[in-house]
């Protein structure tokens, strides 16, 4: 498996933040509008956006307009593929191309 350390970088750089590691724990289960997310939280609509941008520019939420609010999901496919890389990293003999300095 060779793997895109890059991509996976800003995956965590995304994760690397309390509210949008919740709003992650919160679409782990069912899909959500906008709106139900930010009730869950002391902050801006103009907050959330930039949050939710951040997390659906890595691919691991998606994004579907519905009317004038948007409704977010997980990303199934870009969640496997994370947590395959994960089970690499970890693994004592991992088989992801290890760089050489």
């Amino acid at each position: 498996m060779k793997c895109d350390y890059e991509k996976y970088a800003l995956i965590f750089k995304a994760l690397s933040d309390e509210t949008r590691l919740k709003i992650v724990s919160m679409l782990s289960d069912k899909e959500l509008c906008a709106c139900k997310i930010l009730e869950a939280f002391n902050i801006t609509q103009p907050t959330l956006s930039y949050h939710m941008k951040l997390l659906v520019d890595t691919n691991l939420v998606n994004a579907v307009k519905n009317g004038s609010w948007v409704n977010y999901s997980i990303n199934e496919e870009s969640k496997e593929e994370l947590l395959m890389f994960l089970s690499q990293l970890l693994k004592a003999k991992c088989t992801c191309e290890k760089r050489r300095d």
